[in-house]
């Protein structure tokens, strides 16, 4: 299980890790128009080569519209592709963004770490 940090933007990391399971990238920062392109180029490519893609949002701390519809984006395209996309980790603040979308129900794992 190695880590592979991608290229960054200059408000969000992304961090990805291949397991057996399938794969784990974390976000870190902020995920707003100017960094929507770093996620979408970074997880896109990566829906053809699993099963089961996990975003953990420990490190998340903002999330924008454009950020919350890239996301629904990806899981679109995972759906297409056949593969379980899953959201974990989420702060108060951004889950009671999925909540209020009502995105929280298409998304399985959803949960809050944090105040």
């Amino acid at each position: 299980m190695a880590a592979h940090p991608s290229a960054q933007g200059g408000e969000l990391k992304l961090e990805t890790e291949q397991s057996p399971a399938g794969i784990t990238v974390r976000c870190s920062g902020r995920i707003t128009l100017s960094s929507v392109e770093l996620l979408m180029s970074t997880v896109r490519p990566l829906i053809p080569t699993t099963k089961r893609i996990v975003l953990d949002l420990t490190d998340l701390d903002y999330l924008d519209s454009s950020g919350l519809g890239a996301i629904v984006r990806l899981w679109s395209a995972s759906r297409k592709a056949g593969v379980d996309l899953n959201v974990i980790n989420l702060k108060k603040r951004i889950k009671d963004l999925f909540s209020l979308t009502n995105l929280s129900s298409i998304f399985e794992g959803v949960e809050n770490v944090g105040m």
